[in-house]
């Protein structure tokens, strides 16, 4: 069996957005959706397969050019022109500079063998590799191969390939230039970087369509922005759901979850959300309770409600194959289960035992799992956990000629696997949108697909209580964000083995300032709650989750973003700093930045000095107020009680009052001003549990802070926030005399030393001063020099 390619140029044909172009053995499509995203479609018999559950918006008609001379035909829109070589219809894509971008490698480009197809692109000088979302291994995937296969990946190591979601989008970087690239194809697919070889990057299919998209941006930040316009964005979430989330697989009985509840309580550590494993069903089948630990649900519910706590449920696929169990019984009555190709339901082994399988890509099962969801709505439940979904069964074998849907688009467990955990997802999210009376829900998911932001917060799966996963978490979410996925965490702690106190505090310290903030561990193991490692681990960890918490106007607001623009709220340094090589150094590739303005430094549980690279600009400690100049390297000591953490020089950090969850929204406002060089950030608000904000009901204003004057703009917006005053904590400033407005002098006022384990109320340094002023929608000005 040979390569095979489509040939040379025959002729095209110009449309309202692009061409088509005939090739000697098939033909070759050029798609422009907007001025900087291309797709470009290669089919060997001259049709082309546009079916995507990934992309959610089309083509318009754009400005483009069309040139043509005996060896070229040329395309071009303002941001990126393409050059589609006559001979072999090779391409290269080029920036408005002429610059390249990207290119075929000339003697391959995109071939076939068999049914694979695979498009070979040249490895430019120094270039880089980074995104593909949840893979091992190191930021830079340059060297490196791997594959798109969603698999139950059980405590994974340092370097298994694949795991639970298949994002296949990377960014390539070389000469100061970037560029996106989406393969749209849910085949088990791969991605070559310069693996084995030193002529070519490749991304190939076993199977289906050659569809990618290549996405031009003058910046990583853009290039995400492109990408999560073309696979969507989520919509926002709950505001409970950014809170601290408390797992164990499983809390029961009932009495138990309810002293869990107290315990947070009366221990003074903010906590919002309770979350029940498999065990709260009876015999591990969904949409039921057992009858036995979890007697009165519904009393359960109002308990917790009363104490401040949501619910999250755990939400399987597998419907255990039962005569009397209403869920089967329904599900077979309508036909909603996968099959095999002469009809027969497909059966696998999962926890409640042999079991069937909706298939989520035929619209009446989505509508059919709704039904079944509102035995939980009406209860009150208004988050889900979508586990087990990749699909995993035991034997981790699922069989290839099991039949999808896909939406009238018939297919194969081939094409429809990496697209299951993506569909359950979807199928939770609308079904309980639905149910819940213009209420947001949250919703989990361990496995997904390209797109998944629209639906679901992604979590790592079964990781490891030791320090090289809680480190390996850190990249495995930064690379969620360059995918798209910006609500993604860990199970902080570890979820298979047991955490030493050091490592449990670390880990705590480090999730407390990541996007999905859940503790969690597994069966027979030992109690994983912030009170179970003695008090001086308990007081770490509850000034850590009260210090998320006064963050949380920060956080929302960066949530907010990432509705907007796709932009990721833990952010590998590669979004700001792409052609920095120490960004890549395997020293630094865990840090990233929470939100643009607060640098985390990761660091192991076992060591107490940390060589940490600061870049550009200039950088405060939150503990000391010291402060240090960015592009260099420097040595800092990190005791169990303070992961290095730093503020950018010149920013506006927007915090209140830590409560004991979420709602305690006290009627203060806290704005951290760090001296130094000017910055702007957008406060955004709104009431944190509807929809209302679609309908215009939210705030926004902008802090910025520019040679030495603090300015908050007007609110713009319907939404009132029920802040009173604003207390203004200055850092790094010489004395602040004070200053004047509405004819009432008002004093900034010194702070004595601040200490992070014995008073948690505000991020300290040195010098610190302060004033409280009163809360106004119209402009604030307050002059902070002296």
């Amino acid at each position: 069996m040979t390569s095979k390619t489509i040939g040379g140029f025959s002729s095209f044909v110009k449309n309202n957005n692009g061409v088509v172009v005939k090739g000697n053995e098939g033909s070759l499509r050029i798609i422009f959706f907007s001025p900087s995203v291309v797709k470009v479609s290669l089919s060997r018999d001259g049709s082309f397969d546009d079916f995507s559950y990934a992309v959610c918006v089309q083509p318009s008609a754009i400005d483009f050019t069309v040139k043509e001379d005996d060896a070229t035909l040329r395309l071009g829109t303002s941001r990126v022109s393409l050059s589609i070589n006559k001979t072999n219809l090779r391409l290269r894509f080029e920036d408005s500079n002429g610059n390249i971008l990207n290119e075929d490698d000339p003697g391959l480009g995109t071939a076939w063998i068999g049914e694979q197809v695979t498009t070979y692109k040249k490895l430019q000088e120094g270039e880089r590799f980074i995104g593909l979302g949840e893979k091992t291994g190191a930021l830079d995937r340059r060297g490196h191969q791997y594959q798109n296969w969603t698999t139950d990946a059980y405590g994974y190591h340092g370097g298994q390939d694949p795991l639970y979601c298949s994002t296949p989008f990377y960014i390539g970087i070389h000469h100061k230039q970037m560029y996106g690239i989406y393969f749209d194809n849910s085949y088990k697919s791969f991605f070559n970087f310069g693996a084995s070889n030193n002529r070519f990057a490749s991304f190939s299919a076993d199977s289906g369509a050659m569809n990618y998209f290549l996405i031009e941006g003058n910046s990583v930040g853009e290039i995400v922005g492109h990408y999560t316009w073309l696979t969507g964005r989520m919509e926002m979430p709950p505001l409970w759901s950014l809170g601290y989330q408390q797992c164990r697989y499983s809390y029961y009985p009932d009495k138990e979850v309810k002293t869990l509840a107290r315990t947070f309580r009366e221990k003074d550590i903010p906590a919002d959300v309770i979350v029940l494993d498999i065990h709260y069903m009876d015999k591990y089948k969904i949409f039921t309770w057992d009858p036995k630990n979890f007697s009165d649900p519904k009393g359960l519910l109002k308990f917790l409600t009363d104490e401040g706590f949501k619910v999250v449920v755990m939400c399987d696929p597998g419907i255990k194959v039962e005569e009397g169990y209403h869920t089967y019984d329904d599900g077979k009555k309508n036909d909603v289960f996968l099959k095999y190709p002469d009809g027969e339901y497909y059966q696998g082994q999962v926890w409640p035992g042999w079991c069937h399988f909706p298939d989520f890509t035929k619209p009446a099962t989505r509508s059919w799992w709704q039904e079944q969801l509102k035995a939980y709505t009406d209860l009150g439940i208004e988050g889900y956990w979508n586990d087990m979904n990749e699909i995993a069964t035991w034997g981790h074998g699922l069989p290839e000629n099991i039949e999808f849907d896909f939406d009238g688009n018939k297919a194969t467990t081939r094409r429809g696997r990496n697209q299951f955990g993506f569909q359950m997802a979807r199928s939770t999210y609308e079904g309980v949108k639905g149910l819940m009376n213009g209420r947001r829900p949250f919703n989990l998911t361990r496995s997904g697909f390209s797109g998944i932001q629209r639906y679901a917060a992604v979590w790592t799966g079964d990781n490891v209580s030791y320090d090289e996963h809680m480190l390996l978490g850190v990249r495995l979410v930064n690379s969620l964000g360059l995918t798209g996925v910006a609500f993604a965490g860990y199970d902080a702690g570890g979820f298979v083995g047991e955490a030493n106190p050091k490592l449990y505090a670390r880990w705590m310290t480090i999730a407390a300032l990541s996007p999905f903030f859940r503790g969690h561990t597994m069966i027979n193991t030992r109690d994983a709650e912030p009170w179970s490692f003695g008090e001086e681990v308990e007081q770490i960890v509850r000034n850590f989750i009260k210090l998320r918490y006064r963050l949380m106007p920060y956080i929302y607001s960066l949530f907010h973003e990432a509705s907007t623009t796709g932009m990721p709220v833990q952010r590998s340094l590669t979004l700001s700093h792409p052609f920095e090589p120490r960004v890549y150094d395997h020293q630094f590739h865990n840090q990233y930045l929470f939100g643009p303005n607060i640098l985390v430094c990761p660091v192991e549980s076992n060591r107490d000095v940390l060589k940490i690279f600061f870049p550009e600009g200039e950088w405060y400690s939150v503990y000391t107020g010291a402060k240090y100049a960015g592009n260099q390297e420097v040595f800092l000591e990190c005791p169990m009680h303070r992961l290095p953490v730093f503020v950018k020089a010149g920013s506006v950090l927007p915090m209140k009052t830590s409560g004991k969850n979420t709602k305690e929204y006290l009627d203060e406002l806290v704005l951290h001003v760090y001296q130094g060089g000017g910055s702007e950030f957008t406060l955004y608000e709104d009431d944190g549990e509807t929809f209302e904000y679609q309908k215009g009901q939210s705030s926004q204003r902008k802090l910025m802070f520019n040679s030495g004057v603090l300015t908050l703009t007007e609110c713009v917006g319907n939404y009132k926030p029920s802040w009173k005053t604003i207390r203004i904590f200055l850092h790094g400033f010489a004395k602040v005399n004070g200053f004047t407005e509405d004819n009432t002098f008002s004093f900034f006022t010194p702070i004595e030393k601040y200490d992070p384990i014995n008073d948690p109320e505000w991020m300290g340094s040195e010098p610190v001063q302060w004033m409280t002023i009163p809360y106004s929608d119209e402009q604030i000005v307050v002059p902070c020099t002296t």
